[in-house]
């Protein structure tokens, strides 16, 4: 277990030259890497679905304004146009922020929710983690490889509603905390997303139909008390992978999450009549 993690208090400055500096060296990498980058787009859809995913744009969320989920709404079409439609070639890498870009005003973003150190703050572009989020996950049910996934440090909402394991997201942040997907296979994918009144939906497109079927599940899962006073939570994702007559071929470790709660674990007891 992680027993290191605690809260971070540090300085605006600080904050400010570490966000320059891993920026700097995020550019510096994109360009002199060996990753061959994906770029190419192509309006019309692969025929073969492999999987397919929907998360809900709006949600009430404690001592969160619904205009900022409006906002992010907005943010999310945006940041959705830019990546929708990109082939993923066999040796190519996905890059989550190579293909999006800067948050900027200029470019239509408005102020939305993000989430600084546990705390929910307001900035241009926040929301987008929901898109991320809904890429890391339908990559995990495809062949396709995660190189870069960065997890959420803290656990801000309670698990209420929630139909994924904790832990099985991908936090962003432009643009050295990014999500990168590599296509070790013979075939192209095609990632399709689409907004509509209610809902963000993804799913990875391939020219060939699915041999393989995946399911993405925790182990380990763990509250502890801290010895600063406060509570982290831990476990582990794994996914099963089964053929095509349902056999399973594989049990595959996928990532170890810790993250710092940012609600009471636990409810408390009831009181006696």
């Amino acid at each position: 277990m992680d027993s290191s993690l605690k809260p971070i208090d540090r300085s605006r400055l600080r904050i400010y030259l570490g966000k320059k500096f891993y920026r700097l060296k995020r550019y510096a990498a994109w360009y002199t890497d060996s990753n061959t980058y994906a770029k190419h787009k192509m309006n019309e859809k692969l025929p073969f679905t492999r999987f397919r995913h929907q998360t809900p744009l709006m949600r009430q969320l404690k001592d969160v304004d619904m205009w900022l989920q409006h906002n992010k709404v907005k943010n999310l079409k945006i940041a959705s146009d830019r990546v929708n439609g990109i082939i993923l070639k066999p040796g190519e890498t996905f890059s989550y922020w190579k293909l999006i870009g800067n948050t900027t005003k200029r470019k239509g973003y408005v102020d939305g929710m993000i989430l600084h150190y546990g705390k929910v703050t307001v900035g241009t572009g926040g929301g987008l983690c929901q898109l991320s989020n809904l890429i890391y996950w339908i990559t995990l049910h495809t062949p396709l490889t995660v190189t870069e996934r960065y997890r959420h440090s803290y656990d801000v909402f309670p698990d209420s509603k929630r139909n994924q394991p904790f832990g099985s997201g991908a936090t962003c942040a432009y643009n050295y905390l990014d999500l990168q997907i590599k296509n070790e296979t013979n075939h192209d994918f095609q990632l399709v997303l689409e907004l509509n009144d209610t809902h963000l939906i993804g799913e990875w497109r391939c020219e060939v139909p699915s041999t393989m079927k995946y399911k993405v599940y925790e182990k380990d899962h763990l509250i502890t008390k801290e010895y600063w006073g406060g509570y982290v939570r831990h476990n582990t994702i794994y996914r099963k992978v089964y053929n095509g007559s349902g056999e399973l071929i594989d049990d595959e470790f996928v990532a170890e999450n810790h993250a710092i709660m940012m609600y009471e674990p636990l409810l408390p007891a009831a009181e006696e009549a």
